[in-house]
């Protein structure tokens, strides 16, 4: 796989509370530079990001429910819309993950499928994180069935900010059980070109990460040394 291929497989992320718009731009110019998918950002950054980037391949995508996934789904709907309307063509929604672990997997059906229609609606898609950190192997399970039947669109492992990150183990189960057709998201402690050709081989197929550039430049380097 070439850099300019990986590139277009990678979420370039920045979603530290403390990021400034300063920090955004940059996030955007990286971006463009580099081809990845999309600039991954809290919400109150997409329209900033949708102008910098508007006229290039590069989307915008926006956290909902984020980090927790504790909010309540009108809230959701609501964070998906708006981002949507300013610019967002990608939603990444943490779904109730307190529900999953109370076995009501009807509640977190519904709640990821009131975000994954909402985003529909208006043209986008719409990624389901499920922090497997936090989960058991049924837990795991269970949240990416759920996702399934709610139509979204992507199964996430991770938001960055819980216990632990992705793991080809867990990337491997979610394929398992979403089969070949749904998309998944590795993020999470991904840092290395290695990281990635795991998580890649493993049977994602987006990989969301803060070291985009660090894992092109590595690539980049790869392919110098080894020319084909």
């Amino acid at each position: 796989m070439s850099p300019a291929e990986l590139a277009r497989l990678i979420d370039h992320t920045l979603l530290r509370p403390e990021a400034t718009l300063g920090e955004i731009e940059q996030l955007c110019r990286e971006a463009l530079r580099y081809g990845f998918a999309c600039v991954c950002v809290n919400a109150c950054y997409v329209p900033q990001a949708a102008e910098t980037l508007r006229g290039s391949e590069v989307l915008v995508c926006a956290v909902v429910g984020f980090p927790l996934g504790a909010t309540l789904t009108s809230v959701k709907v609501f964070e998906a819309n708006e981002a949507i309307r300013l610019g967002a063509r990608e939603i990444d929604m943490v779904i109730n993950i307190g529900a999953l672990k109370s076995t009501d997997d009807a509640s977190v059906e519904a709640d990821i499928r009131r975000v994954a229609d909402a985003s529909h609606r208006l043209g986008a898609i719409c990624k389901a994180i499920i922090e497997t950190g936090l989960l058991t192997m049924d837990e795991k399970t269970r949240a990416c069935r759920a996702a399934m039947q709610a139509g979204a669109d992507f199964v996430k492992t991770s938001t960055g900010f819980g216990r632990g990150g992705a793991t080809p183990d867990d990337v491997r189960l979610i394929r398992g059980v979403v089969g070949p057709k749904m998309g998944v998201k590795a993020s999470g402690g991904i840092r290395t070109l290695q990281d990635c050709r795991q998580m890649l081989a493993a049977g994602a197929t987006r990989i969301g990460t803060s070291s985009s550039v660090h894992i092109l430049q590595e690539a980049a380097a790869l392919a110098r040394a080894n020319p084909c």
